[in-house]
C-alpha cells in the first residue's frame, strides 16, 4: 500500500529583518537561511517518518537535486521528482524579531506537472493505494479525476485556498483536510458548528477533517457521525509546518486501517511535537517521539 503525493517542492529563503523592507528600501538582513519547504515535501516526510510508503511526484530546477536527497534520506520515494530547467518553486521569507512575517511565493517548477505526469505516476497502482495533493502545484483537477478513475482513494488538502478550489472535482475526493479558513469559504459558513453542519449535509460522498489549531480537530464521517479530539498543551514556538505534520500523520495510520480516534491522535501529537520547534521540515517528528510523547500523556 503507498500513498503518491502530488506536492509542491519549496526552497524557503529566510531573511531575519528588524523590519519589513519598504518602497525603495535596502535592508540588511541580520541571519539567512535555506529551508526545503514547499507543503507536498512537508506532508511527504511526515508521511515517511510515520512509516508509510509515500512516493512523491514533483519537480526542481537541476540545480538544486540537493533538495531531492533530502527528501529522499528522509524516506521518500522520488523516482517521479524530476530535475527540469524551470526555476524550482521557492518562497522569499522576511521574519521580524517579533516574529511576524512577509512572503513572496513563486510557483516554478511546481506549476509545470500535467496530466502526463499524472498518468505515469499513476500507471503502477494498487487499489489500496492513496493519492493526496494541495493546491501548489497544477494539473489538480487532473490528478483528482484520474485517481479517480482508477478507483484510488484521494485525500486533498486545499492549501493555500483560492477561488479555483471550488472549480475541481471535489466529488473526487474522498478524505478533505482544511483548516477553518479553507472551510469557511468551502461552505460559505462562519461558525465551526454551522460548517461541520454544512459538510455533513453536502458532502456525503467522503469524510473531512477539520483542524482547528489549539482546540483540536474535528472529524464528519460519511455516515454523519463526527469524532472530535482534542489538541495537546505544548510551549508552541513555531507553527510552520503543523497542519503538514498532522496530515502525514494521521493518514499514514489512517491509511494502514488504524481506527480513526486513534490516527487523529496520534496526527495531533506529532503535530504537537513539530510546533515546539522552528522551522518546517526540521521539525517533523519520528515515530519513536511520536510513540515516546504518548505514552507520556497516557494515550
Amino acid at each position: 500500500m503507498a500513498i503518491i503525493n502530488f506536492g509542491s517542492i519549496n526552497i524557503d529563503h529566510v531573511y531575519q529583518v528588524e523590519h519589513f523592507v519598504q518602497p525603495g528600501e535596502t535592508l540588511a538582513s541580520t541571519q539567512y537561511k535555506q529551508l526545503l519547504g514547499g507543503k507536498g515535501a512537508n506532508q511527504s516526510i511526515a508521511l515517511a517518518l510515520a512509516g508509510a510508503d509515500v512516493k512523491h511526484v514533483g519537480a526542481i530546477h537541476e540545480s538544486d537535486a540537493t533538495f531531492k536527497q533530502t527528501l529522499i534520506r528522509k524516506g521518500v520515494d522520488c523516482q517521479y521528482v524530476s530535475c527540469t530547467d524551470t526555476p524550482s518553486g521557492h518562497a522569499i521569507i522576511q521574519v521580524t524579531p517579533s516574529g511576524e512575517n512577509a512572503i513572496v511565493l513563486f510557483g516554478g517548477a511546481n506549476l509545470t506537472l500535467n496530466e502526463e505526469t499524472a498518468q505515469k505516476a499513476l500507471s503502477n497502482t494498487g487499489s489500496s493505494d492513496w493519492v493526496l495533493t494541495q493546491n501548489e502545484t497544477s494539473s489538480i483537477a487532473d490528478i483528482l479525476s484520474l485517481a479517480h478513475s482508477k478507483q484510488l482513494k484521494v485525500a486533498f488538502n486545499p492549501a493555500p485556498m483560492s477561488d479555483s478550489v471550488k472549480a475541481l472535482p471535489l466529488d473526487c475526493v474522498d478524505l478533505l483536510i482544511v483548516n477553518e479558513t479553507e472551510a469557511q469559504a468551502i461552505t460559505g459558513q462562519s461558525t465551526t458548528e454551522s460548517i461541520v453542519a454544512w459538510f455533513t449535509d453536502n458532502w456525503k460522498h467522503g469524510e473531512v477533517i477539520l483542524t482547528l489549531g489549539k482546540d483540536g480537530v474535528i472529524m464528519v464521517r460519511k455516515d454523519g457521525t463526527t469524532i472530535k479530539v482534542p489538541a495537546f498543551t505544548v510551549d508552541a514556538v513555531d507553527t510552520t509546518a503543523a497542519g503538514d505534520c498532522f496530515i502525514g500523520y494521521f493518514l499514514s495510520a489512517y491509511s494502514q486501517h488504524t481506527d480513526a480516534r486513534q490516527a487523529l491522535i496520534r496526527g495531533c501529537a506529532a503535530s504537537a511535537i513539530a510546533v515546539t520547534r522552528e522551522g518546517a521540515a526540521q521539525s517533523i517528528p519520528t515515530q519513536n517521539e511520536v510513540d515516546h510523547f504518548l505514552a507520556k500523556h497516557g494515550k
